[in-house]
């Protein structure tokens, strides 16, 4: 029995040893908690890119006398969502007043215009209702504006190859 007792009171001693610690492990450990703040801005930018509006070829003998010369091209325009836009298109670097003209790099110029829609009807310029303001962006995906250009029919030039330049703008 003395043998019982013994065991009794080294398992009952060990079991006491073991919650003691337990309790001072208890006691030592604890935690704290904080909230940790996060910000971040966003910026409103669009980017801008074009592709050439090619009129091909302008024969002032047949085919253009009495027949304008149409060619399309794209301007593209990727903003920040939500971001609102206004697309300019200046005069160009052959312009006489406001006419747009494309040179042949000898004096010579054919007169031509660009326009926001397919009937030709609304000039795209760089002011007032020449802007093109497309609907705010949808999302940070690029979108494609057709530039149609229309050079005038019945103008008496001589052969060569004529060019301009015309600026693209996007102000957001």
């Amino acid at each position: 029995m003395k043998r019982i007792e013994r065991n009794t009171t080294a398992i009952l001693g060990s079991l006491c040893a073991a919650c003691v610690l337990a309790a001072a492990t208890a006691v030592e450990a604890g935690s704290a908690s904080t909230s940790l703040a996060l910000s971040a801005s966003v910026a409103s930018n669009c980017t801008i890119a074009s592709s050439a509006v090619s009129f091909g070829t302008y024969d002032p003998v047949v085919g253009n006398v009495s027949s304008n010369l149409d060619g399309t091209g794209s301007v593209t325009v990727a903003c920040t969502k939500g971001a609102t836009a206004t697309i300019a298109l200046n005069l160009g670097a052959n312009a006489s007043g406001s006419t747009r003209r494309l040179g042949d790099g000898s004096g010579n110029f054919l007169t031509y215009e660009i326009y926001q829609d397919s009937s030709r009807v609304t000039v795209w310029s760089n002011s007032g209702g020449g802007l093109l303001t497309p609907a705010a962006a949808p999302s940070a995906a690029p979108r494609s504006f057709t530039a149609y250009g229309r050079v005038a029919s019945g103008q008496d030039v001589p052969p060569g190859s004529y060019t301009d330049s015309v600026t693209a703008t996007v102000n957001f």
